[in-house]
């Protein structure tokens, strides 16, 4: 496996691949990798006949206050384990590289950005569709994978690839789960033990909303109610948003049905973890 720092190298690397006709795939990542991120590098070896990983803490999509600095790294362990999940390059850059002095072009995808994480996140989503265009651009993929745990962001960067015209195909991945139910993140490692117990509340609302669902239950006002009693009821949780919209534009809907996606934020202790479900997709 070979690592990459520099842009100017990953660009000619790529450029050369491409000439010999060679798929590529790409999986971005923000490192600190655990098994969710694993999983799409499995299914990118089997896609593409080149796997490039790239590993890039984005200052761009971290606001005033986030945890930027603090967010976990561990360049070391995340080698190991593309290795092991059959990558080929990791593109590791410096901010530096990715952000020369002077930088001032930034790509900002609309609508879509409004509700959910784009609500109490502003910015976030022009830092996120900005570094991924630009690694659009140095990687050169024909497919990305990208998980869904982060559904609002695969949704922006599918509107954003369709609407720069950029040639590769957006893949999104299933939730990757811990064996209690909790979503894999980067960011579980900051819950401390009580904590970790407590952060089960988010896919206990998942269970709880797809369970009344499937009895019959349709008014998205109900299932909120149900599911903000529940989080309630965790002293150490507090809601950043709870919302039941359409999956493929993200506005708000009254009636829930099989196309709905349930989003959830939520803080606990200091940690803010998402989750999310589809009604009409398995779990």
């Amino acid at each position: 496996m070979q690592v990459i720092e520099s842009v100017k190298d990953m660009q000619t690397f790529s450029a050369s691949a491409k000439k010999r006709g060679t798929v590529i795939g790409l999986v971005p990542t923000m490192g600190y990798l655990h098994a969710g991120h694993g999983s799409l590098m499995v299914e990118g070896r089997k896609l593409s006949q080149l796997l490039v990983a790239s590993i890039f803490v984005n200052p761009t999509q971290f606001g005033i206050g986030e945890d930027f600095e603090s967010y976990p790294r561990n360049l070391d362990g995340d080698l190991a384990i593309a290795a092991n999940a059959g990558v080929d390059v990791v593109f590791a850059p410096k901010a530096a590289e990715i952000y020369p002095d002077g930088f001032q072009s930034y790509v900002n995808t609309e609508k879509i950005t409004l509700p959910l994480c784009g609500g109490s996140r502003p910015g976030h989503f022009r830092g996120v569709t900005t570094v991924v265009a630009k690694l659009f651009n140095m990687v050169l993929p024909d497919i990305a994978l990208f998980g869904k745990k982060d559904f609002q962001q695969l949704a922006v960067i599918r509107r954003m690839t369709m609407d720069l015209n950029f040639p590769v195909k957006i893949i999104g991945m299933p939730i990757v789960r811990e064996a209690d139910g909790l979503a894999m993140s980067s960011r579980n490692a900051y819950l401390s033990t009580s904590e970790r117990q407590d952060a089960l509340c988010l896919k206990s609302c998942i269970d709880q909303a797809r369970a009344a669902y499937l009895s019959g239950e349709c008014s998205r006002t109900a299932l909120q109610t149900a599911a903000q009693w529940l989080i309630a009821a965790v002293s150490s949780a507090k809601i950043d948003y709870i919302e039941f919209c359409d999956s493929r534009t993200l506005e708000t809907v009254e009636t829930v049905d099989e196309n709905t996606l349930m989003a959830l934020a939520v803080r606990v202790g200091k940690t803010r973890l998402i989750d999310n479900t589809v009604f009409g997709e398995n779990q």
